[in-house]
C-alpha cells in the first residue's frame, strides 16, 4: 500500500474504535474480556448450524433445540457457490434463504454470528466457491490479485446489503452481533509472504469499511489488523491469545467430533474432553466458544467437497444429522453452559489467580472486589485422579478434569462425571415398502457417438465440465492386429491408465473392465489391469468421476482432475503402445443427466424395463425407478443402501447426494475420554463396515402417496435390498452417583447462606412419540459396566428394578432422586452407591 491508502486505513481504524468504544453509537462492540451487547459484557456459547445442510422445515426445531441446550449464538457459513450459481444470478429460495434462517433465530431469541467468508473450507465443494470463478480472466484465489478482490468484494457487498435491507444487524436492532470475513487464512498468508499479508490486510479493511455496526473477526489469522479480532479454531484453544491485548480471547470453532471420508471410519469425541476443552478455554480468559458443528446436517446434492468427503455430515455433533439431540453430549454440555453462567459475573469482572495445587493439578480462581467468587480446579493427569484441598476443604478430581464451583465452595460440575442419560438409536423398518423396480441402462457403445469435443490427448475434467456433472468419458479407439500373439492364448494385454483423480470406471467394448480410485490423502491412482481385447479396432472408454470438488490448500483452484495419463497398453507383440496422444473424445456426463432422470417430470421420457433383478445385479450404469407411500408416523427416516455399490439418489426430484458402500478402515480400538484427542489416533468407530449405509431422507420432500425414488447405480447392487428406515432412540441409559455435582447444589438465598445441598437426580428421557416400554436394568449399589452392558455389582438394592418400573413405565420421561429412602433402604451403608438404569424406548 501506498502511503496515502495507510494513513487512510489507519484513520479508518481510528474511527471505527471509537465508534465501538461508545455505546451510545454501537450496540456491539468488545473488550479484552468480552463481547459487550448493550453496554453489558457476555459470555456467549454458540453452535453452528449450516442453513442449507438442513432444511427448512428442520429449521425452528434446530434453533430451539440449540436454545434449550444452553446456546446464545447460532453460527453459519454463507455459501457463495449456492447463492450466485452463474455471475450475477443470485438464490436464495428454499435451502438457500439465509434471510429466513437468521430471523427464526432472531424469533428464538438467540444471536447470530455471520460467517460470510465467502471462502469456507467447510468439506464443502470448492471451498464455497462457484466454480465459475475459476474461469474469470487473470483470477488468482485468495491473494493480492484484482479479479479475485473484485469478486469477493462483490459477493461481500451483496449479502451485507441484504442483512441491512433486513435489518438484521444488532447495530440496527436484529440478531447478528459478529461477522466474519476469510477463513483460516494464516497458512495461506505465510505461504503467499507480502502478497498473503497484503490481501488479508485489504480483505480486513473492505469488511470494516461496510459500516455494519458490528465487529468482524478473521479465524486462524493472528496478523489480523485492527479493529478486526482474530480468534481460534481447534479441539482446545487454551493457549490462545488475541494479537492485541485490548482485544476479547475467542473460540470460533470447538470442534464437537469430526468429518467423515468414504473409506474411513466414523470419529467421535468424548464429550468429557470436549466439556474439558470448554473449561480450559474459559479458566484461561476465553469469554465467547462456538461448536463446530451442533448440528452437522447432510451434505445434499454434489455439495460435498474434499474430495470424498461422505453425504453425511453427521460430525458427532450435539444434534444428530437426523435433529434427534445425541446423549449424553448434549446434556453434558447443557450443564456446562450453566454452571459457567453461575459464575459469569466473577470471570467478566475480574483476571483470574492461578495455584498449583499438585503436579498436574490448579486452581483458577476469580475473586471480585465485589465479593463474588468463582473457582476452576482442574486435574491434567490422564490416568490418575486426585484429591486435593482448596480454601481448607478436600475435592474429588476425575483425571484429565475441571471441576466448577461458582462460590469457590460448592462443585456444580465437573467435566468429567457425566450425569445425564445417554441414548442408543437406531434403524427401524417402515411401512413403506419398496416394490416394482424399473430399469434403464446407459447406451456405452454410443458414448462417442456426438461428441463435440475430440482433440489430441487428456483434458482436465473441471475444465471441460465445470462440474455440471461428476462424470466425464474419455473415448479413444485402437487397432489391434490379427497377428498378435495374446489372440491365440496367450496372456491378455494389460492397461495402465494414471489419473488425477477421483474415481474411475474402465470399459473395453462397452463391457465393464475395472474400476479404481483414490483418496482422500491421495487422490491420484493408477488403474492397472488385463483387457480382453479383440482383432480390428476396440473401444477404450474410461468413465472418470469426481466425487467432490477441493476445497482447502494454496490454490486449490489450479489442481488437476480426471484422466491426465500416461494412459499405456503392455503385452503387445511390439511391446507397449503409449495411447496418451491418441485423438480422444471427451463427452460430459452421462445420458440419464442429459435427460434429468432424477425428475418426475422427465421420468416419462424414457422406455423404462420391469426387468428381473436377479439379471441386473451386476449391470453397471443403471438407472433404477419405484414409487412408493410416506411412512407413518414422524421419526426421521432414511435409505438403506447397504445393498448397492456407488451412485446418486433422487427423491422426487430432490437429490439426496452421493452413496458410496465402501468399507472403513481405522483403528477401532478402545476409546478412553482422557488424553489429547486427536481424530487420528483415538476414539474411532464402524471399522470393517460402510462408512456411510444411510442416508437421511428429509419427511419434507415426501409427499403422502406416489413418492418416486431415482437411484443410479455405477457399478452394480441389489436394489430389492434398498429399504425406507426410520431413525429413533431405542434404548435410553442413566449412571448417577450419590455425590454427583449439578448446578441444584448451588444457590444463594437473600441472606447470603448457601441453603443445604440438594440430592442428584436420575432423569430419563425418550424422544417425542416414544415411552418407556420396559426396564432391562436397574441397580441402585455398586453396578459396574456401560449402557448396553451393565452388571450388578457386590451391592444392590433387590427393590431397584421395581421402584424404576413404577416411577417410568408408560412414560416418555421420568425421574427420581438419588437416596437411601426412594430404595427403602441403605443397601451398603458408608459405601458410596450409584444408580444405573437401562430402559427401553417404543412407540
Amino acid at each position: 500500500m501506498g502511503a496515502s491508502s495507510a494513513l487512510s486505513w489507519v484513520l479508518l481504524c481510528s474511527v471505527v474504535l471509537s465508534l465501538c468504544f461508545q455505546l451510545i453509537n454501537c450496540n456491539v462492540s468488545y473488550d479484552r474480556k468480552a463481547l459487550i451487547i448493550n453496554g453489558q459484557r457476555r459470555i456467549l456459547f454458540s453452535g453452528s448450524i449450516h442453513y442449507p445442510r438442513s432444511t427448512p422445515e428442520m429449521w425452528e426445531g434446530l434453533i430451539e433445540k440449540a436454545k434449550d441446550g444452553g446456546l446464545d449464538v447460532i453460527d453459519t457459513y454463507v455459501f457463495w457457490n449456492l447463492h450466485e450459481p452463474s455471475p450475477g444470478n443470485y438464490n436464495f429460495d428454499g435451502r438457500n434463504d439465509l434471510v429466513r434462517f437468521i430471523k427464526l433465530v432472531q424469533e428464538a431469541g438467540l444471536y447470530v454470528h455471520l460467517r460470510i467468508g465467502p471462502y469456507i473450507c467447510s468439506e464443502w465443494n470448492f471451498g464455497g466457491f462457484p466454480v465459475w470463478l475459476k474461469y474469470v480472466p487473470g483470477i488468482s484465489f485468495r491473494t493480492d490479485n484484482e479479479p479475485f478482490k473484485s469478486a469477493m468484494k462483490k459477493f461481500t457487498k451483496k449479502i451485507v446489503q441484504l442483512m441491512m435491507h433486513e435489518k438484521l444487524f444488532e447495530s440496527q436492532g436484529g440478531p447478528i452481533i459478529l461477522s466474519q470475513i476469510e477463513n483460516e487464512y494464516e497458512p495461506e498468508s505465510k505461504l503467499f509472504g507480502a502478497a498473503g499479508h497484503a490481501y488479508m490486510t485489504w480483505a480486513a479493511e473492505m469488511a470494516v469499511g461496510m459500516g455494519t455496526g458490528v465487529p468482524w473477526v478473521m479465524c486462524k489469522e493472528e496478523d489480523a489488523p485492527d479493529p478486526v479480532i482474530n480468534t481460534c479454531n481447534g479441539f482446545y484453544c487454551d493457549y490462545f491469545s488475541p494479537n492485541k491485548p485490548y482485544k476479547p480471547t475467542l473460540w470460533t470453532e470447538a470442534w464437537t467430533g469430526w468429518f467423515t471420508e468414504f473409506g474411513g471410519p466414523i470419529y467421535k469425541r468424548p464429550v468429557e474432553d470436549l466439556a474439558f476443552g470448554v473449561a480450559r478455554f474459559i479458566q484461561n480468559g476465553g469469554s465467547f466458544i462456538n461448536y463446530y458443528m451442533y448440528h452437522g446436517g447432510t451434505n445434499f446434492g454434489r455439495t460435498a467437497g474434499g474430495p470424498f468427503i461422505t453425504t453425511s455430515y453427521d460430525y458427532d455433533a450435539p444434534i444428530d444429522e437426523y435433529g434427534l439431540i445425541r446423549q449424553p453430549k448434549y446434556g453434558h454440555l447443557k450443564e456446562l453452559h450453566k454452571a459457567v453462567k453461575l459464575c459469569e459475573q466473577a470471570l467478566l469482572n475480574t483476571d483470574s489467580t492461578v495455584t498449583s495445587l499438585g503436579n498436574y493439578e490448579q486452581a483458577h480462581v476469580f475473586s471480585s472486589k465485589s465479593g463474588g467468587c468463582a473457582a476452576f480446579l482442574s486435574n491434567y493427569n490422564t490416568k490418575s485422579a486426585s484429591t486435593v484441598t482448596f480454601n481448607r476443604m478436600n475435592y474429588h478430581l476425575p483425571p484429565w478434569s475441571i471441576s466448577i464451583l461458582p462460590d469457590c465452595k460448592n462443585v456444580v460440575y465437573n467435566t468429567a462425571q457425566v450425569g445425564v442419560q445417554t441414548s442408543q438409536k437406531q434403524f427401524f423398518p417402515t411401512n413403506s415398502k419398496l416394490r416394482s423396480w424399473e430399469t434403464f441402462s446407459e447406451d456405452i457403445s454410443s458414448v462417442a457417438s456426438n461428441t463435440k469435443l475430440t482433440v489430441i490427448g487428456l483434458l482436465d475434467q473441471l475444465n471441460i465440465t465445470r462440474d455440471s456433472s461428476d462424470y466425464l468419458w474419455y473415448t479413444t479407439n485402437i487397432d489391434i492386429k490379427s497377428s498378435e500373439s495374446f489372440l491365440r492364448g496367450g496372456q491378455h494385454p494389460t492397461l495402465t491408465v494414471q489419473s488425477a483423480g477421483d474415481a474411475m470406471h474402465v470399459f473395453i467394448n462397452g463391457q465393464l473392465s475395472g474400476t479404481a480410485y483414490g483418496t482422500r490423502k491421495n487422490k491420484r491412482f493408477t488403474f492397472t489391469g488385463n483387457v480382453i481385447l479383440h482383432a480390428g479396432l476396440n473401444k477404450i472408454s474410461l468413465l472418470s468421476i469426481a466425487v467432490g470438488l477441493p476445497n482447502n490448500g494454496p490454490h486449490f483452484e489450479t489442481r488437476n482432475a480426471g484422466v491426465l495419463g500416461p494412459v499405456a497398453l503392455h503385452g503387445l507383440d511390439q511391446g507397449s503402445r503409449d495411447l496418451s496422444w491418441q485423438k480422444w473424445s471427451h463427452k460430459v456426463g452421462l445420458k440419464g443427466e442429459a435427460m434429468n432422470l432424477g425428475s418426475p417430470s422427465s421420468i416419462s421420457t424414457v422406455d423404462w424395463t420391469r426387468a428381473s433383478l436377479a439379471a441386473k445385479n451386476q449391470q453397471p450404469l443403471t438407472w433404477y425407478k419405484v414409487n412408493f407411500d410416506a411412512p407413518e408416523g414422524d421419526e426421521p427416516l432414511a435409505l438403506d443402501m447397504g445393498s448397492m455399490g456407488k451412485g446418486q439418489l433422487w427423491i422426487n426430484g430432490q437429490s439426496i447426494g452421493r452413496y458410496w458402500t465402501t468399507y472403513a478402515n481405522g483403528d477401532c480400538s478402545a476409546c478412553s475420554y482422557s488424553g489429547t484427542f486427536r481424530p487420528k489416533n483415538k476414539c474411532q468407530y464402524g471399522c470393517n463396515h460402510p462408512t456411510q449405509q444411510w442416508y437421511h431422507v428429509p419427511r419434507s420432500w415426501l409427499k403422502q402417496s406416489k413418492n418416486l425414488l431415482v437411484v443410479f447405480e455405477e457399478i452394480g447392487g441389489d436394489v430389492s435390498k434398498i429399504a425406507l428406515v426410520k431413525h429413533s432412540v431405542s434404548t435410553v441409559c442413566a449412571e448417577v452417583s450419590e455425590n454427583h455435582p449439578h448446578n441444584r447444589n448451588w444457590h444463594t438465598e437473600s441472606h447470603g447462606q448457601l441453603e443445604e445441598q440438594k440430592k442428584p437426580i436420575m432423569s430419563l428421557h425418550c424422544t417425542d412419540g416414544y415411552s418407556i416400554s420396559a426396564i432391562k436394568f436397574s441397580s441402585f449399589g455398586t453396578p459396574s459396566g456401560s449402557c448396553g452392558n451393565f452388571q450388578h455389582g457386590t451391592c444392590h438394592a433387590p427393590n431397584s428394578k421395581a421402584v424404576i418400573e413404577k416411577k417410568c413405565i408408560g412414560k416418555q420421561k421420568c425421574s427420581l432422586t438419588i437416596s437411601d429412602a426412594n430404595f427403602g433402604m441403605d443397601p451398603c451403608p458408608s459405601m458410596l452407591k450409584k444408580l444405573s438404569v437401562e430402559a427401553v424406548c417404543a412407540p
